[in-house]
């Protein structure tokens, strides 16, 4: 499934994988929060969305650096959906790099 996590150290990651924790660097085991990704229709952004129980929705505020390879290595605007896929409320992320 398409996940991605925001690591202690603030780096947005993105990927295939069964388990947000398979996202985590081998030495970590927290962070600041997690979600769900796709390509939007049109491939013009990556919707964000959802959160879990483990560890809870994403605090966008805490990235520093975005690693694009789970994305195929092409930045996109980053659009998260509190209520996805409804578009109201939708957000554009703006991290602080």
């Amino acid at each position: 499934m398409n996940k991605f996590i925001v690591t202690i150290s603030g780096e947005l990651r993105f990927g295939n994988v069964s388990l947000h924790k398979d996202l985590l660097p081998y030495y970590d085991d927290d962070c600041y929060g997690v979600g769900m990704w796709a390509i939007s229709k049109g491939g013009m952004s990556i919707d964000l969305y959802g959160s879990s129980y483990d560890f809870g929705k994403a605090d966008f505020s805490m990235v520093r650096s975005i690693n694009w390879d789970g994305v195929g290595g092409n930045p996109l605007p980053l659009v998260y959906y509190p209520n996805y896929p409804d578009p109201d409320n939708a957000v554009q992320i703006t991290p602080v790099l």
